[in-house]
């Protein structure tokens, strides 16, 4: 997946959650969507009060550092991905970007445990088949062509074949004719 497509994602993924001024203030400007993720999931940033269009998240709890960009608020938003090896207990997040630094923590849930928000947009999006999308064409295929398909096919061959003989004729002529 793209980074900038990754970045819409995580900002649709933090609209799931109510995130507030106030809890910005009390995490010193780190906020974690979905608030306690499980190890191995996915995770989204969003960190305020950083004048720089991008930063890095660090912790021990990521897989690796989390790169973030500016989003539509002016706020850096990136996305990264709790180590599956990790226990649960709660994680320092540290995010450097320019001359200015931001602290906050992440709390990675039991492997059982349900997480308090969700990872990604939960609502159905129309977009034709998804995972379904390669059970119809192993079916159409299997069918094969029916009725219809062999009815346009003669069709358009008939149209064809006059449209040669038509053709042929007119040249026929043509060349018959004296100049």
């Amino acid at each position: 997946m793209g980074s900038l497509r990754v970045t819409l994602c995580a900002i649709a993924a933090l609209g799931t959650v109510a995130v507030t001024p106030a809890a910005y203030a009390a995490d010193g400007g780190v906020s974690v969507s979905p608030s306690s993720p499980h190890p191995g999931g996915d995770i989204a940033l969003l960190v305020s009060g950083c004048r720089e269009k991008s930063g890095l998240a660090v912790s021990t709890a990521f897989v690796a550092d989390a790169r973030l960009t500016v989003g539509a608020d002016g706020t850096l938003v990136g996305q990264g991905r709790i180590r599956s090896t990790l226990t649960a207990g709660t994680y320092d997040v540290r995010v450097a970007c320019g001359d200015t630094s931001r602290a906050g923590a992440v709390t990675v849930a039991h492997k059982g445990a349900r997480p308090s928000g969700h990872a990604s947009p939960v609502a159905p999006v129309e977009a034709g088949g998804g995972g379904t999308a390669h059970l119809a064409v192993v079916d159409a295929r299997a069918a094969g062509p029916g009725t219809a398909h062999t009815v346009t096919g003669l069709v358009l061959a008939g149209v064809a074949a006059t449209a040669v003989a038509l053709r042929s004729a007119r040249r026929g002529r043509e060349q018959g004719r004296p100049h």
